[in-house]
């Protein structure tokens, strides 16, 4: 009789640390969908912030190409436009 009492309750103990691990298992599941979720937003905005860059970089090239070009063409005008550098 003492063997069956035995018997169940280490069941009994069983059963309950395999609900521990349950809430264990879900508790990473939980956290590793989330870290997923951050990874994937983050990847998006750095995406987001590369494009960006490179649309700005474009923009910046366009100004110094129409700056080197004004300069070019108002130094060929030496007595009518001076650009000075201080």
């Amino acid at each position: 009789m003492g063997d069956i009492m035995e018997k169940e309750h280490l069941e009994v103990i069983l059963e309950n640390i395999d609900k521990k691990f349950d809430i264990v298992i879900e508790g990473y599941s939980t956290l590793d969908r989330k870290i997923d979720d951050l990874a994937r937003k983050t990847e998006e905005r750095f995406d987001l912030v590369d494009f960006k860059f490179s649309v700005l970089n474009d923009k910046i090239d366009v100004v110094a190409s129409d700056l080197k070009a004004h300069r070019a063409d108002t130094e060929a005008h030496h007595g009518i436009y001076r650009v000075k550098e201080s």
